[in-house]
């Protein structure tokens, strides 16, 4: 029994990167003699045990055959003999695909070390066609390590695309493979990659739909829609906001996406047509709640956010309404940072003045001293307390911008 450390805990070590989890295979063994050793199994699909003190995830050395399609029509062989190229050989991409033993000597039967140096993402097989959950990642590497893809690879990804390989693709994966690029340093590599692949058209239209969409040409009139809303989530990420931030970041032009007559009617509004792309694109995902509501909202309030400084008190209060600012003030704080990055998505405005955001969160404190209890037990007429307590913020709105 011999055992190794595979994956993305030698890559980065290589890169010079801290190493987070670290991934271990064991070659020469079985279930019996793992599980003689105090190992605890774990998989239900995988030969994968606990170990007995650090309780770290060991997975016996494995091969996979493709018996149906997706990331879950494989079926998978463990035993003594296979080798440890054998492991390798399964995996995606070839720096992924190098090992270390206990004294650190390095497997490396793919040349991963040399792509590394290239700055390549490289498939290791053609098997790597039999899982399209690996164009995700592949698009997700691109993200966090900036590296371009290969020539081959990319012809094969596209191939896996025309075949409809990646419409096979489990709604749950796809979103968690989103999440995970999203958090990365330089998100719009991940959808550039998929784009050149063509696999963001089938997993997310809404998302392609954006570029050919010309910007107002006293707005951004050097790019298209799409390129901008790439800029304005890597503002995003660079600011290091969480998720729910970056995604509504993604989603907050959606209306302007060139969409089929029979899927929105063109009459519909932009902002209308943003919300119902944000809520097809997040039904069919299975986005979480949280993502979902904040990316609505963005894609509804962004152009309001963006002339606050010109709104009316009455409509600023119906902003913090349609919002639920008062029951939710960080997600409103959320929303105003995507406004921000919206405003600093654009070539010569990275760094523009945004007065709105902290304009707009004084008007929410000058309401919030409205004291709708005290409102509540002065009114005989209980019908009249929605109505009473509305005027009295519009009044610490309003007084609030006479002030300023």
């Amino acid at each position: 029994m011999k055992v190794y450390r595979v994956g993305g805990a030698v890559r980065d070590r290589l890169l010079g990167l801290a190493v987070k989890d670290i991934d271990w295979v064991v070659v020469g063994s079985t279930a019996e003699a793992m599980q003689a050793q105090g190992y605890t199994p774990v998989g239900k699909d995988f030969p994968v045990f606990l170990h007995p003190k650090t309780h770290q995830e060991y997975a016996l050395a494995r091969t996979e055959r493709k018996s149906g399609h997706g990331y879950k029509g494989f079926t998978v062989f463990a035993s003594e003999d296979v080798t440890l190229e054998e492991d390798l050989l399964r995996r995606d991409l070839t720096i992924n695909a190098m090992a270390e033993d206990e004294h650190g000597l390095l497997t490396d039967p793919f040349n991963g070390q040399a792509d590394l140096k290239a700055k390549l993402l490289r498939h290791v097989s053609p098997a790597f066609n039999e899982d399209p959950v690996r164009i995700l990642r592949l698009a997700r590497f691109a993200a966090r390590f900036g590296f371009d893809v290969a020539p081959e690879t990319l012809i094969l990804m596209q191939g896996m695309v025309a075949s409809g390989e990646v419409d096979h693709l489990v709604a749950e994966r796809v979103w968690q493979e989103f999440a995970k690029g999203l958090m990365e340093n330089t998100p719009s590599k991940m959808f550039a990659m998929l784009r050149r692949c063509g696999a963001l058209a089938r997993i997310a239209p809404e998302i392609d739909a954006l570029w050919g969409v010309p910007q107002r040409a006293d707005y951004h009139p050097e790019v298209d829609t799409g390129v901008h809303v790439m800029m304005v989530l890597d503002y995003s990420a660079a600011q290091n906001w969480p998720l729910t931030t970056r995604f509504a970041a993604l989603c907050h032009d959606l209306g302007k996406a060139i969409t089929p007559a029979d899927i929105l009617p063109r009459h519909i509004g932009h902002e209308a047509r943003g919300v119902a792309l944000v809520e097809a694109l997040c039904e069919r995902l299975r986005v979480p709640s949280d993502c979902r509501d904040l990316a609505r909202i963005v894609c509804r309030e962004h152009t309001h956010v963006h002339t606050a400084l010109q709104l009316r008190p009455a409509t600023v209060l119906e902003v913090f309404q349609r919002c639920d600012a008062f029951r939710k003030p960080e997600r409103f704080k959320e929303m105003l940072n995507a406004c921000l990055a919206d405003a600093r998505g654009r070539t010569r405005f990275e760094n523009c003045d945004y007065p709105q955001a902290d304009h707009l969160l004084k008007l929410l404190a000058a309401a919030n001293t409205v004291n709708s209890g005290e409102i509540a037990l002065s009114c005989t007429d209980k019908a009249q307390i929605p109505e009473k307590i509305k005027q009295a913020r519009i009044a610490a709105i309003k007084s609030k911008i006479a002030g300023h």
